[in-house]
């Protein structure tokens, strides 16, 4: 799985509804409204690498509402949930 995140910023008046249809794009899987210097953070996932720029530049970037974006390609995850299922053995949790 190819994985990029996407900083966008978007027209003020309509911040609900850009995220909303930036969340209904293929390749998008989640859309998150955030404090800071831009509106919007997408995750984009695909399964081939090409596909990361037709997402981003021929779906997001022409979605109405959105000004700009800045994209960054992920090398590598890290994740607390990644481990738990890598060490899960199927057993329940001892209480």
């Amino acid at each position: 799985m190819n994985t990029a995140i996407v900083h966008i910023d978007c027209a003020t008046d309509s911040i609900p509804e850009v995220a909303e249809a930036l969340a209904a794009l293929d390749g998008v899987s989640e859309v998150y409204s955030v404090a800071g210097n831009v509106d919007l953070i997408a995750i984009v996932r695909v399964a081939k690498f090409e596909d990361i720029a037709e997402v981003i530049a021929g779906k997001i970037s022409k979605t109405e509402g959105v000004l700009n974006t800045e994209s960054h390609i992920a090398f590598r995850a890290y994740s607390k949930h990644d481990l738990e299922d890598a060490f899960a053995i199927g057993l329940p949790d001892a209480d």
